[in-house]
């Protein structure tokens, strides 16, 4: 019965992404992939026309896109999509940013939605799957890792930078979620990045290693959750394969370690937290994508947290300046403080917007919500 109504879901979606696709999608084929291919010169990198439009969101069928693939510096093909500007002139030299997030998610989603904006608005944008997850390379799939995730925000300004249309010294990025503390640390020591912005950030190091607020794990805690993170490495080396786990693992009062195999099951309880309830509404109804993790029947990894436990995000947070940072987070989001902790740490110069009566996933795709004027603002300011 589980099977059938994620086949159900799967093939409602389809439906949703076919309707959404009738309104958008590319406007004509002036540009074309292999125009954009001969502009590039960057080796082991793709251009090609975008098949199987699967984006979840409405679309601007004045915005041209194509797929990508480059290689990143650890030889994953990271995944992406080009946005192209209004009246596009392959002559030209354009500003561009790199997006991606929330942690979890897939191209087709949120980053997918902020790359459009920004191309309507000048830019050139590239949204991309981190490594290991959508349409990314990979033989392990569903893992994170902060140093790699990192790594792919430098590749895509490797991709971005070696177009003959973007002038590679006007390059920004922008982190949605969960990837926010990767494009900041990406930024720190990539001076190529140019400026920041951050949107319902969370810093997966803090949460992941430490839990809600830095306050979760007692020194008793974290070893009764690195024992199961250990025993965890054991099974999968046994099996030869991975094993499906939480990416932030609860231990309850009695001691024990809560985990679970698949992030949301098809109906939340009637019981479920207000957070759990925000996140659910997002991936698993108005943004569904069988291809993102937050969206799928499997969790992560079981053995994901190790990274996070072992390479702290924003250790070089002061050596982003004197390149900006714009933080914008929702009065009423519950990652509300991560943002608040970044722009204490961050340096000069540094802005931070809290956008009234919004939630965490306001930030992800509500239009009314989000500051996109804003933040075409701080990038054509600072991309110079």
């Amino acid at each position: 019965m589980y099977k059938n109504s994620k086949k159900k879901k799967i093939m409602a979606a389809a439906v949703l992404m076919g309707l959404l696709a009738l309104g958008g999608g590319s406007a004509s084929a002036a540009v074309t992939a292999q125009t954009l291919a001969e502009a590039s010169h960057m080796k082991q990198s793709k251009i090609s026309e975008l098949q199987d439009d699967s984006r979840v969101f409405s679309l601007d069928s004045s915005i041209e896109i194509k797929q990508v693939s480059f290689q990143n510096r650890y030889g994953f093909d990271v995944a992406g999509h080009l946005y192209l500007p209004h009246d596009f002139d392959r002559q030209g030299s354009y500003k561009a940013v790199v997006v991606s997030g929330p942690f979890g998610a897939v191209k087709e989603q949120a980053s997918g939605l902020y790359a459009q904006e920004l191309a309507k608005n000048g830019f050139v944008a590239l949204a991309f799957d981190q490594s290991m997850t959508g349409e990314s390379s990979g033989v392990r799939r569903n893992m994170g890792s902060p140093d790699i995730f990192t790594e792919d925000y430098s590749a895509a300004v490797d991709f971005l930078s070696q177009l003959d249309f973007v002038n590679p010294e006007q390059i920004g990025a922008a982190g949605i979620c969960g990837l926010s503390g990767m494009a900041i640390t990406a930024a720190a020591n990539d001076t190529r990045i140019k400026a920041v912005v951050t949107a319902a950030m969370y810093d997966m190091s803090e949460s992941i290693s430490d839990h809600y607020k830095g306050a979760y794990y007692t020194p008793q805690q974290r070893e009764t959750v690195k024992k199961y993170l250990a025993r965890m490495r054991n099974e999968e080396a046994r099996r030869g394969g991975e094993i499906s786990g939480p990416h932030e693992i609860a231990v309850n009062a009695d001691g024990q370690v809560q985990t679970y195999t698949t992030m949301f099951p098809d109906k939340l309880p009637d019981n479920a937290d207000a957070v759990t309830r925000e996140f659910y509404a997002y991936y698993v109804q108005r943004a569904y994508h069988p291809r993102a993790i937050n969206s799928n029947t499997l969790a992560w990894d079981a053995t994901m947290p190790y990274g996070f436990f072992n390479f702290s995000l924003m250790e070089n947070i002061k050596e982003l300046a004197p390149r900006p940072l714009l933080l914008i987070t929702g009065e009423k989001a519950h990652s509300k403080y991560f943002t608040d902790a970044v722009y204490e740490k961050a340096a000069e110069p540094k802005e931070k917007i809290v956008v009234a009566g919004a939630t965490h996933t306001d930030l992800y795709d509500q239009m009314d919500k989000i500051p996109f004027v804003k933040i075409v603002e701080f990038f054509n300011q600072n991309l110079h």
